[in-house]
Parts: C-alpha cells; structure tokens; sequence
C-alpha cells in the first residue's frame, strides 16, 4: 500500500483531503506545517507527498528541497492558491513531480497521483529487470531428473513460501529461482537480485536494508534498500552461504517477523517479499562447523530444490548444445552445427563446471573454429579424452586417425596464420602444392 504524507495549514482543507486520499485506498499521514512535515519525512519513508506551497514557518519549495535531499525516491506534488505559469516552471525545475491550482478537482487530483505510482512501480520493475537481465533464459532439459524439477518449480510457483535452491555452481540455480518468482502471483512484482559474495561485508547490511542519512559516513540522503526494493515481489538471496553470521541474525528477524530496520534508523518497517536463498555449499554442513546459523538454515529449507549436476543428467547435453549453438550462430552467415561424434565426445565429459562449463566451451569453438560443424578435434583436450579411448577400443582405423590429425594441424596452421597459405604451408613444413592438394582432399576452404 502506497503511503502519502499531506502537508496543508488550511484545517478545512487538510481534512477534506484526507478524508479523500485515505477513501482511495492509501495510507495517509497529515502535517500541519513544513517543519512537522519534515519531522515525519525523517520518522517514514513516503511514496509521495503533497504540500502547499504557502504555510507558515517552513514553506512548499524549502520543504521540497529538504524532502529530496532526505528521500530521492519521494515524488512532492505542490499544491497552491496563487499560481503562475512562472512559479510553476520553477517548482517544476526545483524538483517537484507535479504542480496543481486551487481550488482543483479530486478526481483530477486523484488521477495525477495514480499515474506518479503507476511510474514509481514501474521504475522499480525496471530495476528489477536491469539487475536480472539474462536470467529468465530457459530450463532446458527433457531427462527425468529436469522433468522433476520443473514439475518442483510449478508447486512451489504457487505458493508463497521461503525456498532454498541448491545445487554445484553452474547448473541452473538463478534459472530456478526466476522461474519460481515469474511463475508465481508475484511476477508483475519486482524480482531483485543480491549476490551475497559479491558485496563487501561493511556494506552488505546498507545493501540489504537500506540506511537513514548520517547513519555513517558518506550517507548524504536516505537510502532504500533491496527488501524494501522488492516490496510485492521477490527477493533472490544468492550463495547466502557467504552471508556474515551478524547479517543472517538479522535475515532471521525478516524470515519470522516480515520486518526490517534500516541502518541508522529505530523504527520498523514491514515488508511484502517471497525470500528465495540459493548455494553451492552444504548448509547443514555448515551450520555443525558453526559457520552459519543452524537455526536461520531450518527456517530458509521450507522447500528445499537440489539442481541436479550436469553429469546425472547428460541425455540433455545435444538439446543444450543446440540451445546454445543457435544463440552463438546470431550474425555467422552459415549457422553452427555439431557433428555426432563431438556430441559423443561431449557426452562422455563429467563437467566440473556443470551447464556453465559446457556453454563456455561451445561459444570458444564458436569463436575460434574455422568450419561451421564443430569436430572433436575442436574440443579442449580435456573434454575429449575419454571418447577417443572408447573410439581407439572400438574402431582402430589407423587411416581415417591419421586424415582427422592431418586435418586438425592443418586448420591450426591456417589459424595461426590468419589463412595465408604459404605461410601455413612454411609453418607445416610442405609445399604450397601439397597444403592445396590436402585442402581439397579434406574439403577445407579457409576464409
């Protein structure tokens, strides 16, 4: 619920509009003057306030001014008896949202602070989108254990309750997540993301919860933060395992109570947010070493989700493959294929780096082969290994080995040489002669 601060010396008017604004649907908080207006802007955060410009002590435009210094993502609407268009313009420049006339209609009124809350939640919606962009890629996978897993993602989509993703780093852990929230009713709601590593510990609580001016140094203006944020949304706490022990205090107070407090302030707010938490680690683990609380660890496992690993479900590694060459064939002439036998060689490979891994290595071949069909000989050496093994037990064709080696040298050495064949015939010790003979043999046409 969007929450307004009224700001009218008038008793009259200030109850009317009261009265009016409180009908609407929004919690409304009422001053009599600039200096109580700002008492309270210091107490709360306002979505939007509505002053005269006229009152005593402490007038509309110097209130202004203190509110958008203590709270950037206030919008102020100034309202006043004695306009122009000169005195408009200028609060306008000042800073404010918008500038009405008295006497003004209410249901004018009305409409001009719907549509500054329309662009409020969407401003938040597209923060939200900035800070996930990329992560409502697809679940791509047809095995049983995917089929499991996306069956998991429907329940707890239509639920409300906290969800702990886990899984090896790589295999899909902020697909899941984002699946859940925009499967839930909270997807037109914002979806933040924080990734608990990533921010240094001395800012994580300021991140999380947000900070009140003067709170510590360089604190110049309130500051909201990503719960609040998330607020009619959802929130991913990713690798919470990182999480300082003082902050997972902290994080339990929010679980259990749905409430926070920000840095420097000492009052509660209460927040609207679905938390999902994901890790790599093994939080129970973790909690018996006593480096993470074992009581927030059974509070965040209501629903636990484990993603499983790449090399438990291989049967979607040539749906994945072609996933990925398509994204990676955008602006090539001729698009990427794989031949059977890489999907073989792909097959065979464990993946330490599980889907993470496979995706870098394709859009290396991407990058570096010179063909458009993606051979063996293009994967690193460690990710075929094992298949030319199974290929030396079963089948040792000692000319189509020598033909596949002679082929690979040959388009190194074209590699090497930006495709200038003399040079690549000096570098592979033949004649030009012969490097163009075994160019036709192998149907090879450098660019």
């Amino acid at each position: 619920m969007a929450r307004i601060l009224l700001a009218e010396d008038d008793e009259i008017m200030r109850e009317t509009l009261f009265d009016r604004l409180a009908k609407s649907g929004w919690q409304v908080d009422s001053a009599r003057d600039g200096r109580e207006a700002i008492k309270l802007v210091e107490q709360n955060f306002y979505n939007l306030v509505l002053s005269d410009i006229r009152m005593p002590g402490l007038d509309g435009t110097t209130l202004l001014g203190k509110i958008l210094r203590l709270s950037p993502g206030t919008d102020v609407i100034l309202m006043t008896a004695y306009g122009s268009v000169e005195s408009a313009v200028t609060c306008l420049k000042k800073g404010a949202a918008d500038y009405i006339l008295k006497p003004f209609d209410m249901d004018d009124l009305t409409i001009r602070i719907m549509r500054l809350l329309d662009m409020q939640a969407m401003r938040a919606r597209c923060s939200s989108l900035e800070e996930q962009f990329g992560g409502r890629a697809p679940i791509i996978g047809s095995s049983w254990p995917m089929q499991s897993l996306l069956a998991m993602i429907d329940q707890v989509a239509a639920s409300d309750t906290t969800v702990l993703i886990t899984g090896e780093s790589g295999t899909g852990k902020e697909l899941v997540a984002a699946a859940i929230h925009y499967g839930s009713q909270r997807s037109s709601g914002p979806y933040i993301r924080i990734n608990c590593a990533a921010i240094p510990e001395n800012l994580m609580e300021s991140e999380l919860f947000g900070h009140e001016k003067g709170a510590f140094t360089g604190a110049d203006a309130r500051k909201i933060g990503k719960f609040e944020a998330a607020s009619g949304g959802t929130i991913l706490l990713d690798e919470i395992g990182e999480m300082p022990l003082p902050l997972q205090a902290k994080l339990l107070r929010v679980l259990q109570e749905r409430e926070i407090e920000r840095v420097g302030g000492n009052r509660t707010i209460k927040v609207d947010v679905r938390i999902i938490c994901s890790t790599a680690k093994n939080l129970a683990e973790e909690a018996r070493r006593g480096s993470f609380r074992e009581d927030l660890f059974y509070r965040l496992q209501v629903i636990p989700i484990l993603v499983p690993p790449l090399r438990e479900r291989k049967e979607d590694i040539p749906e994945l493959c072609r996933y990925f060459l398509e994204e990676f064939s955008k602006g090539r002439s001729v698009p990427l294929q794989i031949s059977e036998q890489t999907l073989r060689a792909l097959k065979a490979y464990d993946y330490p780096g599980n889907v993470r891994e496979l995706k870098n290595i394709l859009e290396r071949i991407s990058v570096l082969a010179a063909e458009p069909v993606i051979e063996p000989w293009h994967l690193p050496p460690d990710c075929g290994g094992s298949v030319h093994e199974e290929a030396e037990s079963s089948s040792l064709n000692l000319a189509a080995a020598v033909a596949a080696t002679e082929k690979a040298f040959i388009l190194k050495a074209l590699r090497l040489t930006g495709g200038r064949r003399a040079k690549a015939a000096e570098l592979l010790g033949i004649s030009r002669k012969n490097l163009w003979e075994k160019l036709k043999l192998h149907n090879v046409s450098p660019q």
